[in-house]
């Protein structure tokens, strides 16, 4: 089994240890998360910059890298110079942007002994649909290390060799409701998290323990709840109610399409799809979520329900 060691910092200065989970506490005790964290720290020096930055989380398979690349291209169809990261060890986020599964930070990185002043920026940096730049973090091999170390990494790659200078959006596409301080990471970098969900209790659950984790976040960093994207589903009567009841406010509708299946299926973008009535509808609809965002929507403060309530919320004995 092949471990990725720890690389020295990218400024030339060790790295300090990072824990992560039950595995070491939080070095800085004045940046914990809430009470009794653990979550890994950033290195506050990187900064993402000017950019407006978007965390997208939801349940595993809920369609967060769907709605995170056609919401880049909405953005870039605005005028706006987009970044797309993936932060999954999959690495599939940019799928329909590149057309391919583009190698990783974390891969590149090794193949070089982290040696990052070896890399070009195209080494690792991709031109996806109409503009938008994709680069997929990857993640540490499984078992062995943690993601937010992984993100930690790709920003300050990012930042060495000046590409968020001039970027205007950066999309964060994250892996699943798993919401440990590795995966929460790039809260520590948006400015806005969103949630995708369906009209189901599986992803309304997740949605619940993921407002949870940005709220931790939030008692240290910028990062706010954005909304809620309804997503795959018809109707959102389970999701008004949840939303009613903890302070989320959904910003989009994107309906259980078949054209949203062929367009994953085609490598494509919603964008790329025959300009059909169903279509074009669904264009809009990621149009005007990308305008609400580049103008700026209101933070939230929702407060996430215990797992009994949202049992007895939604109807369940």
């Amino acid at each position: 089994m092949t471990v990725i060691p720890r690389p020295a910092d990218l400024t030339g200065e060790p790295v300090k240890q990072e824990g992560c989970g039950s595995c070491a506490a939080a070095e800085n005790a004045g940046r914990e998360d809430g009470e009794g964290s653990v979550q890994v720290q950033l290195d506050p020096r990187v900064q993402i910059g000017t950019a407006k930055v978007f965390a997208v989380y939801g349940k595993g398979g809920i369609g967060k890298s769907t709605t995170s690349s056609n919401l880049s291209v909405a953005f870039s169809k605005l005028g706006k110079r987009v970044l797309q990261i993936g932060c999954d060890p999959k690495h599939d986020s940019t799928f329909t942007l590149t057309k391919c599964l583009v190698p990783t930070v974390i891969d590149i990185l090794e193949s070089v002994n982290f040696h990052s002043e070896e890399l070009r920026m195209e080494d690792f940096v991709y031109e996806g649909y109409n503009g938008v730049m994709c680069v997929e973090a990857g993640g540490p091999p499984a078992g062995t290390g943690c993601g937010g170390y992984v993100v930690g990494q790709t920003v300050k790659l990012l930042k060495e060799h000046h590409l968020l200078d001039d970027t205007d959006v950066v999309v964060f596409d994250v892996l699943g409701d798993v919401v440990c301080g590795g995966f929460a990471a790039p809260l520590q970098h948006a400015d806005r998290a969103l949630i995708v969900t369906a009209n189901d209790f599986d992803s309304i659950f997740a949605m619940n323990r993921i407002a949870a984790a940005i709220q931790a976040k939030a008692k240290n960093y910028k990062v706010r709840v954005g909304g809620v994207i309804a997503n795959r589903s018809a109707a959102t009567d389970e999701i008004d109610r949840f939303c009613g009841r903890t302070g989320l406010k959904t910003l989009a509708h994107i309906r259980d399409l078949d054209v949203v299946r062929r367009s994953r299926l085609k490598k494509a973008t919603l964008f790329e799809m025959d300009p059909t009535d169903e279509v074009i509808a669904v264009q809009n609809e990621y149009l005007q979520l990308a305008e609400k965002l580049w103008a700026g929507v209101d933070p939230l403060t929702p407060t996430p329900l215990k797992d009994r309530e949202i049992f007895d919320l939604l109807g369940y004995d």
